[in-house]
């Protein structure tokens, strides 16, 4: 059960990458719609939400397959900014799509915003790293 599990959190992040892509390849207005003023704020938040999970989960990856502390945070960032690169220069190529450096910015603050809130908390209840709290539920 914890081979299946530790396979499962390596195969995550690239599962959501493939849903990234997927919704990067529609109209805006085919993600969220809630034809209010709304609409926009909610859609400009998910730049950060849906990178920031993006982080979590390439971070979770990492320590998944044995490679926890600071080198899978900056490995995490890395891969996680770059994601959000080839997303935007992705939706250049869409018909009602385009690539723009305020979303771009609005990603890496999502990442930057989960780091440090994953920083925080690991500081908040005394452990090194998510992997050391992995260990403490018992998956690895």
């Amino acid at each position: 059960m914890k081979r299946f599990i530790r396979i499962f959190l390596i195969a995550l992040p690239l599962g959501y990458m493939l849903f990234i892509w997927i919704l990067s390849s529609k109209p805006s207005d085919a993600v969220v719609r809630f034809g209010s003023q709304s609409d926009d704020l909610i859609r400009e938040a998910l730049h950060l939400i849906e990178f920031g999970i993006l982080y979590f989960l390439i971070l979770i990856a990492l320590h998944a397959s044995g490679k926890p502390g600071l080198p899978a945070q900056s490995l995490a960032i890395t891969i996680s900014i770059f994601y959000s690169i080839m997303d935007e220069i992705h939706q250049s190529f869409i018909p009602y799509r385009t690539a723009s450096l305020l979303d771009l910015l609005k990603d890496f603050i999502g990442i930057f915003l989960a780091y440090h809130l994953c920083k925080h908390y690991s500081k908040k209840i005394k452990i090194s790293c998510l992997g050391d709290l992995l260990k403490k539920l018992g998956l690895f």
